[in-house]
């Protein structure tokens, strides 16, 4: 076992707040409250150290993908975005044929199993042809209770969201279904009026699918789906903060309505994450990545995001001029509670594990750690 570590000095974000000269101690794979004899200590002074990130939504990168990819190119996938700092990720998976997403929800269940991913989230096929973005019309079914349980089992017990058009035929059903099963209901790619949404969220969905991005836009005499999902405290809202799928104003807007502890960062990043630009596939659909945004190649709809998380923080700090401490809150505390997981991830609290990212005193992203070892060292002066 690797010795434990003191990392001192630098300015650490806990839940209560930031505490400049502060410390994490870390034995083992978890964070301790206090360092045992002969514990290495690292200075950490000009830095920051915050919790390492949890994304909900999240489709590949490294040029792999979740959807289609051998578990060796997921894993892969998992690994480039662990060194921009997401220490715990859920594979996202596209629409597709539902015999196949079923035999994919095995493999990925799988990886789950292992640790290497927190969940499976099936984005598709029981979403709205009239805001389908990336995904294949021709796959797109409506939400029958009996399929997206199909799904569900096919999860063994891994499935942690659904995104559903919950106002196509057998949508609330489904909700409920999901509800039952402690499965994230999440309402997305969706037409729905704002009354279908509130339906919607009675019903037991709590999570809006990256929020603004595949619905109807906010209207004065007929507010759609975005008013309701931000305004009622039951729903936390995904939001892509990669510059392309959100004005910066409509992140100020999210986050005045819903507050900082109703926000998750996400990056529905495909394959090009961290790989570069280039033709790929998202699912069955060819994708153009060019100058790090990415288009469908027949039509030109937004088709995911190269995004990673680090790069998602340092923007909400730097460019949105959002509190530190929201963002953390954003990016680590409130996924890690929506996937019931903040008794172990999430924040920087003895007992945890030691999952946590460094940053300089620019929001760059300088080292990695994931269960007490690290996965980018810093290197330090």
């Amino acid at each position: 076992m690797a010795p434990s570590k003191v990392l001192a000095g630098a300015r650490v974000v806990l839940p209560t707040g930031t505490v400049d000269d502060g410390r994490v101690i870390v034995d083992g794979t978890r964070i301790a409250d206090t360092a045992p004899p002969g514990a290495e200590v690292l200075d950490l002074s000009g830095h920051w150290v915050v919790p390492g990130f949890v994304d909900i939504h999240n489709h590949g990168g490294g040029g792999a993908s979740f959807t289609g990819g051998t578990p060796e190119e997921i894993l892969k996938g998992v690994d480039t975005h662990r060194r921009h700092g997401t220490t715990t990720v859920v594979a996202s998976a596209v629409t597709g044929d539902l015999d196949f997403l079923a035999r994919r929800a095995g493999v990925l269940a799988e990886l789950a199993q292992q640790g290497d991913i927190a969940g499976i989230h099936f984005e598709g096929p029981f979403i709205s042809p009239c805001r389908k973005g990336a995904h294949d019309e021709q796959l797109l079914r409506d939400p029958d209770p009996a399929e997206v349980r199909k799904l569900v089992d096919a999860a063994h017990g891994h499935a942690k969201m659904v995104t559903l058009a919950t106002e196509l035929p057998g949508g609330l059903d489904s909700v409920r279904l999901l509800a039952e099963h402690g499965v994230i209901a999440a309402v997305g790619h969706t037409d729905a009026t704002y009354e279908q949404t509130v339906q919607a969220i009675d019903a037991g969905a709590t999570v809006a699918t990256h929020l603004f991005n595949a619905m109807p836009p906010l209207g004065h005499r007929s507010p759609g789906p975005i008013a309701a999902l931000l305004e009622d405290e039951r729903i936390t809202v995904e939001l892509i903060n990669d510059g392309t799928h959100l004005h910066p104003a409509s992140l100020q807007l999210a986050f005045h309505h819903a507050g900082a502890d109703r926000v998750a960062f996400i990056t529905d990043a495909m394959d090009a994450a961290g790989f570069g630009d280039g033709r790929y596939l998202l699912g069955p659909m060819e994708v153009e990545v060019a100058d790090g945004v990415a288009r469908l190649v027949e039509g030109g709809s937004i088709a995911g995001s190269t995004l990673t998380l680090d790069r998602a923080f340092k923007r909400a700090v730097t460019v949105d001029g959002l509190p530190v401490g929201d963002v953390v809150a954003a990016i680590s505390a409130n996924p890690a509670r929506l996937l019931g997981l903040y008794d172990r991830i999430g924040s920087l609290e003895p007992g945890k594990d030691a999952d946590l990212v460094v940053l300089d005193d620019a929001f760059d992203l300088v080292g990695v750690m994931r269960h007490g070892a690290w996965v980018v060292e810093p290197q330090l002066g």
